[in-house]
């Protein structure tokens, strides 16, 4: 006979089995549509609304990106550039081997990274900071974060 498992369901799943035990965190994902807004900088010392991303992310309860569902699904991960005086930008979001990155075209000279974007939680509040195709990095608030 082969004993049979003892599997408890809490905020993390547990599985016992003789000799080896496993926790994995239990939550769920969803994907959401993220708002970004510029904040503080030199050039903004209130922010700015108008220079604005909207990204469209799988995300779990608590607010990290789940990368598993990010490789699966490439096409659904929306990028929404919108700047003053320039044409809005459409495109995807990928994860890189060292970084993540929004892709406009088809060079990777049009490409914007995102810094360490699933070490961050991504929640109304939050900041990242996105690379411009110049290089210049600039912090962005998380200001919405829908499902």
């Amino acid at each position: 006979r082969h004993a049979t498992p003892d599997v408890r369901i809490t905020p993390y799943a547990t599985l016992r089995i003789p000799c080896l035990q496993i926790v994995v965190p239990n939550f769920s994902m969803t994907w959401k549509a993220i708002r970004l807004e510029l904040a503080r900088t030199a050039d903004f010392p209130q922010g700015s609304e108008a220079d604005a991303y909207v990204l469209r992310l799988p995300i779990d309860d608590i607010g990290f990106i789940n990368r598993s569902a990010m490789n699966h699904t490439v096409e659904s991960q929306i990028v929404h550039r919108m700047w003053p005086g320039e044409p809005d930008r459409n495109r995807v979001v990928i994860a890189r081997w060292a970084d993540w990155a929004c892709l406009y075209g088809n060079s990777h000279m049009d490409d914007e990274g995102i810094f360490r974007l699933e070490h961050h939680p991504i929640k109304p509040g939050e900041y990242l900071t996105m690379t411009e195709t110049a290089g210049r990095h600039l912090p962005f608030k998380v200001v919405r974060c829908n499902g």
